[in-house]
């Protein structure tokens, strides 16, 4: 009698289709999290993402800062006096024509911005990255007094820039805040692209 007569074959086909299935099983349940490590986190995505900004509310020289990929950006609703005095600054400036800053070609204009009464700007002094403060008043006697029309502070070392994030001359920043790209929908700020 040879040995193949007492095999079930039957039996045999469900036992190795049911040890494929199971095996097949447990290299789904293995590989997933492997091949999920591959994606990005969700604050990885949510860090490159654009930032949307309901901008209504901002009061006449007023200034909010939104978060854009880690970093504060100050959006300024300037007046139209605001707007005026940054020609007053500009033999003051080290980079007036934001020649060597980055900005989208759109705001490469006196106001820095798409609209004049609205400035958005990376809110970071590109001396050390230190948060500069927002000293929108006029003639602030610590500032330079007559000569201060307004603008930004940067309190790690001196840093001036003034409502357009144009850099003062003399000054241990080397150029202008950044603009990010950005886009205004009526009364909405989108920071990034959509």
């Amino acid at each position: 009698m040879s040995h193949a007569e007492g095999v079930n074959i039957k039996r045999r086909r469900v036992l190795i289709a049911t040890t494929a299935a199971i095996g097949a099983v447990g290299v789904g349940a293995i590989a997933t999290p492997f091949v999920r490590s591959w994606y990005p986190s969700a604050k990885a995505e949510a860090a490159g993402a654009a930032v949307v900004q309901d901008i209504s509310g901002i009061e006449n020289g007023q200034m909010i800062t939104v978060k854009y990929r880690g970093k504060p950006i100050f959006v300024v609703k300037r007046t139209e006096e605001m707007v005026a005095n940054l020609s007053k600054v500009t033999p003051k400036l080290s980079d007036p024509n934001s020649e060597a800053s980055v900005q989208p070609e759109a705001c490469k204009n006196e106001t820095r911005s798409l609209q004049p009464e609205l400035l958005v700007v990376e809110g970071v002094c590109t001396h050390l990255g230190c948060a500069p403060t927002y000293r929108p008043e006029v003639g602030a006697a610590d500032l330079g007094g007559a000569d201060w029309f307004g603008g930004f502070f940067c309190p790690c070392h001196g840093s001036l820039y003034d409502l357009a994030g144009r850099v003062y001359n003399g000054v241990p920043a080397p150029t202008n805040l950044p603009v990010p790209i950005y886009s205004i929908d009526g009364s909405i700020l989108t920071v990034g692209e959509a």
